[in-house]
């Protein structure tokens, strides 16, 4: 379903005029929903580590580098993220803190394993990864728009465009803040988009034991789950 077909549902749910286009009309009514539409897929796409937001970048050791870019859709890490080493069978350790960081005594790092932390829009490794090592760590990515060239976006731009996450959840949620935008009632609304939501986080989590042999049970669901780093 488009972006358009979104608007258009909920045009008839909330007695609006009905678009035939919207993302390039300069009427008030429907550049409010365009914004709405966004406002409300950045919050959904905010609320929770959806699987298919989730991506693996891998940076590269040479040796001598410690700062690396962070991918151009990144948005944040998962809220349980680890990094891992090529070159080691533990994560590395993680420091939040920036004065934890600055105060650690580097280079002199005989008491601890290797760390990292994030901070001017990079991720900082110490001591630097070997030349032949890599390091991966999962995070979520800020595109949660796919267009009709298959090219995925931060943003709505065109009518044709695509929620990667559910459609349904957006029509909801487009409807109850709409209403609620305009001082209308919109409690029953809302409840029914949370509800849906809280189902759809519980289907998405997967949280099956997976057998490995007859001796061990792994239970995936903290996994997915995630922490801030």
């Amino acid at each position: 379903m488009t972006i358009l077909s979104i608007i258009q549902e909920v045009c008839k749910v909330t007695g609006l005029d009905v678009p035939t286009d919207v993302l390039a009309s300069t009427e008030r009514e429907h550049i409010e929903l365009v914004s709405l539409a966004n406002e409300m897929a950045e919050r959904i796409a905010q609320s929770y580590d959806w699987q298919v937001l989730k991506n693996v970048a891998t940076v590269n050791g040479d040796g001598l580098t410690e700062s690396f870019d962070l991918p151009s859709d990144y948005r944040r890490m998962l809220k349980k993220s680890q990094l891992w080493s090529s070159s080691s069978q533990v994560a590395l350790t993680p420091v939040p803190d920036a004065d934890a960081w600055l105060g650690m005594g580097f280079p002199s790092l005989g008491m601890m394993s290797r760390a990292w932390t994030l901070y001017g829009g990079q991720l900082h490794i110490k001591p630097a990864l070997a030349s032949s090592a890599t390091a991966q760590y999962f995070y979520i990515s800020k595109h949660i728009v796919t267009a009709a060239t298959d090219a995925n976006k931060a943003e709505f731009t065109a009518d044709d465009d695509v929620f990667r996450l559910s459609e349904r959840l957006l029509k909801l949620g487009m409807v109850w803040q709409w209403r609620a935008n305009k001082g209308l009632a919109y409690q029953e609304d809302m409840d029914t988009y949370e509800h849906l939501k809280e189902q759809l986080v519980c289907d998405d989590k997967g949280s099956r034991s997976i057998r490995l042999g007859r001796a061990l049970d792994v239970d995936t669901t903290e996994y997915q789950q995630g922490i801030e780093p």
